[in-house]
């Protein structure tokens, strides 16, 4: 009977392809068959080592988080800005700047909490890595002892200036957080028997984080129905406005 294929294998213990005769279809395809598991297996076993490789890189990643949160690097993080870190601010004022309802929060195991996005901010991911146990919550919902822990003033559509995000509704600007800050150091103070050094000591040990400017341009410069800055203002003039009165925010308000 005449062949219907030539077949070429590498036997294991032969450094060189052999070609075997097949004279029938069904050989045929019990070869391919045959050749298609060892390939499988091989595969099965590449995937195993991955695996495998990767649960003791994700165990080993989940018992340094473990440990570190064991006890955080800093006592306490402050975070100052807009949308970006807002995480439930807005919720309870009569503003278009808010995130407390779906799809907001759908990767979030909380939910909608008025975060702008799905899931975490990224202070949520940096309260994560510096060690705290939970997220730094929003200032409208701590008072008293919790904020020596820290607090988020941050609030959407803010800006450095007063009146940036007013086309969208109520919002706490960069001055307003400041102040909420200066309140809630006074509140902390108590915590320290009223001394004024031992409290400060305890604040140059904590993280401050700031992220402000995107609306002052976005809802304000750049919105000129609504505002007369583009008009009182050159490009340069007003970044150098917004750049000095964030400085003083910062350097000066924000450490009296």
């Amino acid at each position: 009977m005449k062949p219907i294929m030539t077949w070429r294998t590498k036997p294991t213990n032969h450094p060189y392809p052999q070609y075997l005769t097949v004279n029938s279809t069904q050989t045929f395809f019990k070869l391919i068959l045959l050749e298609t598991c060892q390939q499988f297996n091989l595969m099965a076993i590449h995937r195993f080592v991955l695996l495998a490789s990767l649960s003791l890189v994700l165990f080993g990643l989940e018992t340094a988080v473990s440990q570190r949160q064991q006890q955080s690097q800093v006592p306490c993080l402050y975070i100052f800005g807009d949308s970006l870190v807002d995480n439930g601010n807005n919720n309870r004022l009569l503003s278009l700047a808010r995130a407390n309802y779906r799809p907001y929060g759908i990767d979030f195991p909380q939910g909608a909490t008025g975060r702008f996005t799905n899931g975490r901010t990224y202070v949520d991911a940096l309260a994560q890595i510096l060690g705290f146990r939970t997220y730094i919550p929003p200032y409208s919902r701590i008072r008293g002892q919790a904020l020596l822990r820290g607090a988020n003033f941050a609030s959407g559509a803010a800006g450095i200036r007063d009146e940036t995000g007013d086309n969208l509704g109520a919002h706490t600007s960069m001055n307003q957080q400041v102040n909420s800050y200066t309140s809630a150091v006074q509140q902390m103070l108590q915590y320290f028997r009223g001394d004024t050094n031992e409290l400060q000591r305890y604040l140059s040990r904590c993280i401050f984080y700031s992220g402000m400017g995107s609306n002052d341009y976005l809802n304000n410069y750049f919105m000129p129905d609504f505002y007369s800055t583009s008009t009182d203002y050159n490009d340069k003039t007003y970044a150098e406005s917004l750049i000095k009165n964030y400085t003083q925010q910062l350097t000066v308000r924000l450490h009296q």
